[in-house]
Order: structure tokens, then C-alpha cells, then sequence
């Protein structure tokens, strides 16, 4: 996914960044690795007595820039090259690599991955040994996704072309990606799928055209705005949820999936109802991607739960059961929402540190922890919600952890 500035102006910054892949330039780079932000000034200061002010500028940056991007694409971020936007929007490595998985799982064996921004999705798919076409309208894009695939080695896989992703001719190939920019020149997000561009219909009419095909979207996008014909998976990474994809040609049995990295555990289904009930022994919050799939029921049922509330995904069962799909705590207490009650029991347990969580509350963690004060050596999670629609507190531990 690219963020296009001015076409002149996209194509002036590709000149520059192209400066860094001079031998100069990598020198400069190899020199910069470990700068510390604090020594960015007299970096800058030193090298300028030898080499162009523009260029400097240039590998300072782009050393920034690598450091940020590590924490998406690991050791590899130190060979790889970057734009300020492309760090931001680029796909976290361990999903892409899912993503390649998956269609080469399918047998793609030549995929068009467009709108590629900086090439990280272009990477994971040559990576598993697929055949890219990497397209974007960013010379600037473009310049760093051809740049990227020279330093992982896998520039024979990987083919780069400047272009509207509209008018790329995408036969001979037996499936498609397609990241479409979903933000808004100048900053925003946009949320409707009709506003992405290119728009998510003419997506879905490209994936008409191939055997398979991945379109990324937002993870919030809602359930009826999915084609029937689509299986949509949510994707999550350490807890967090990173994207929703909706996939053609799969043959899929289910038309939603959630999907947990780094462990590869995959839930699928059909959105649907969980009983609801009172509080048990055990509360399990379900992972985000398993929320925006609405697969909660499926994860009660594996659990022999039921819902706090029918409306909030708070799970609750009188037994213990290990799931890769939620988050277990024992449930020490239940009680109406009173801030100085609340208040009164942190204390008398000697707890001083507080996790706060909340669905269904107009409560802000911040706002209680203020009013809490808390004070002690033990620890409590805190969860804010609604029982029986009542504004409930319920105090929790982690179901690993031993009685205080």
C-alpha cells in the first residue's frame, strides 16, 4: 500500500533515494548502522566535511528509519530500505510470510502483488518461492521495492513496474494480491471499502479473474460489506490484530477465519450466538481476531462457556480449559461497580499494581486507576463490564498464577 504525493515530486525523492545505492552511499550506511537518535547532529556534522549535505541527510534518514522498522521486519530491516510511509503501512513480516504460505499453499506460482508499496508483501511471496510482478504508480515505491528484492537476493524472483495497478494486464498469472491505499493524502484512515483505492469493486472483479486471490482490508470493516463469494480472515500477531483479508478461490468450507501468529493457530466457522450466563470460576478474553470474526461462540464452546453479557466478549466457564484463543484469568470476586468498594478490597489484598480492562464500560482505565490509588506488592487485573446488563467489576489473576 502506497501514499502517492505529487507524481514530480515522487519522482524527484526516487533520484535521491537511488544516491544511497552508490558505493558512497552503502558506505554511509554501513557507517550509521548503531546511531544513536542523541548523535544524530554530530554524525551529520563529521560527514559533511566529506561527502554531499543531500546525501547525508539522506543516510541519516534512512538510517532512522531501519531502526524503526526492525520491530516489523527483524535483522533483515538492517539490509532493507525504507520511506517514512512505507515503514508505517508495510505488512509486519511474520503475516506476510502467513499470507505467502497460504496462496502457495493454493499452487500459486505467479502471483501480481499490487499496490506493493516498498515490496515487503513482494518479498514474503518470492521468499516462498513464488514468481512476483510488483506494481505501484510510486517511482519512489518502486525504486525501494527493486532496491529491497537486490538485498535479500531475490531480485530473480521479483519483477518491478511503475504503473496504474488499473492497467496492469494480470493474465498469465494464477493469482492476485491487492493492497489498496486506505489512507488519506495528508493523513486519515479511510474505513469505507468503496473509498480505498483502487476501490474494494474493483478488487473483488479483479479476483473474478484469476484462479485465487488475497485482497488486504481493514480490520474493522464490517461483516455484510463481505461478497458471499469471499472467505475473510482476520489475522492477528502477539495478540494484536494486524489485518483482515478476504480471500478468493479457496474453497473454503467456512466463510470466516481468525488466525493467531506466531503459533499458526487458525479457528474457523460461522458467526453466530453464544449462550450467556453468570460469572464462573474463569474469565477468557478472546483474542482480537477472534472478536472481529465474531467467532466468540466457537471459543465458548471449546471452553464449555457462555457470555458474560450477550452483547460483550467476555467469556466465562467453571472450568479450566487451555485455549490458544483467549486469555485465562481466575476470577477472585464479582461485584457492582463502586469505585470506593473497589478501592477498599485493592487494599485490604495488598494490591499496588492494576491492569484495567474494559468492554461495555463507560469507564477509561486512566480515569479509575486515578481514583484507585493503588498501594502494595500484589498484583490484580481489574475487568469493567456489564453482567446481566449491570455495570459489573470483576477482579482476576492470571489462571496460571498460584493463590496470593
Amino acid at each position: 500500500m502506497t501514499q502517492v504525493a505529487a507524481p514530480e515530486l515522487d519522482a524527484s525523492s526516487a533520484l535521491a533515494f537511488r544516491a544511497l545505492l552508490t558505493e558512497p552511499g552503502r558506505r554511509l550506511l554501513d557507517e550509521l548502522r548503531d546511531l544513536a537518535p542523541e548523535r544524530e547532529l554530530a554524525a551529520a556534522t563529521r560527514l559533511r566535511r566529506d561527502h554531499p549535505p543531500e546525501l547525508v541527510s539522506a543516510a541519516i534518514g534512512q538510517a532512522r528509519l531501519r531502526q524503526r522498522a526492525a520491530a516489523k521486519f527483524g535483522a533483515e530491516a538492517e539490509r532493507m530500505y525504507f520511506t517514512p510511509d512505507g515503514v508505517e503501512q508495510a505488512t509486519r513480516a511474520p503475516v506476510a510470510e502467513w499470507r505467502a504460505r497460504r496462496l502457495a499453499a493454493l499452487g500459486a506460482r505467479r502471483v501480481a502483488d499490487l499496490c506493493c508499496g516498498i515490496g515487503g508483501d513482494a518479498l514474503a511471496l518470492a521468499g516462498a518461492g513464488i514468481e512476483v510482478l510488483a506494481v505501484d504508480r510510486s517511482p519512489l515505491a518502486c525504486a525501494v521495492a527493486e532496491a529491497n528484492a537486490a538485498a535479500l537476493g531475490l531480485s530473480d524472483r521479483v519483477t518491478v513496474r511503475c504503473a496504474a495497478v488499473e492497467d496492469t494486464d494480470v493474465s498469465g498469472h494464477d493469482a492476485v494480491f491487492v493492497d489498496p491505499a486506505r489512507r488519506r493524502t495528508g493523513g486519515g484512515r479511510i474505513f469505507a471499502p468503496e473509498a480505498y483505492s483502487p476501490p474494494l469493486s474493483w478488487a473483488v472483479a479483479l479476483a473474478g479473474r484469476v484462479p485465487h486471490a488475497a485482497l488486504k482490508i481493514a480490520p474493522g470493516v464490517p461483516h455484510e460489506a463481505i461478497p458471499a463469494e469471499a472467505e475473510a480472515e482476520w489475522v492477528s500477531h502477539r495478540g494484536e490484530v494486524k489485518e483482515a483479508v478476504l480471500w478468493f478461490g479457496t474453497g473454503a468450507a467456512h466463510p470466516v477465519r481468525a488466525t493467531l501468529l506466531p503459533g499458526g493457530h487458525t479457528l474457523t466457522g460461522r458467526a453466530r450466538p453464544a449462550p450467556a450466563g453468570p460469572p464462573g470460576r474463569y474469565l477468557y478474553e478472546p483474542d482480537g481476531a477472534v472478536i472481529r470474526s465474531h467467532l466468540v461462540a466457537d471459543v465458548a464452546e471449546r471452553v464449555n462457556g457462555r457470555l458474560l453479557d450477550p452483547e460483550i466478549a467476555y467469556i466465562t466457564s467453571d472450568e479450566a480449559h487451555p485455549t490458544p484463543f483467549a486469555t485465562a484469568y481466575e476470577i477472585t470476586d464479582v461485584l457492582p461497580f463502586h469505585v470506593k468498594r473497589l478501592r477498599a478490597l485493592l487494599r485490604e489484598r495488598d494490591v499496588g499494581t492494576v491492569t484495567v480492562k474494559k468492554r461495555g464500560s463507560a469507564v477509561t482505565p486512566e480515569t479509575l486507576l486515578k481514583q484507585l490509588k493503588p498501594k502494595g506488592s500484589a498484583r490484580a487485573t481489574v475487568f469493567l463490564t456489564r453482567v446481566a446488563n449491570a455495570p459489573t467489576m470483576l477482579l482476576a489473576r492470571p489462571a496460571t498464577d498460584p493463590p496470593g
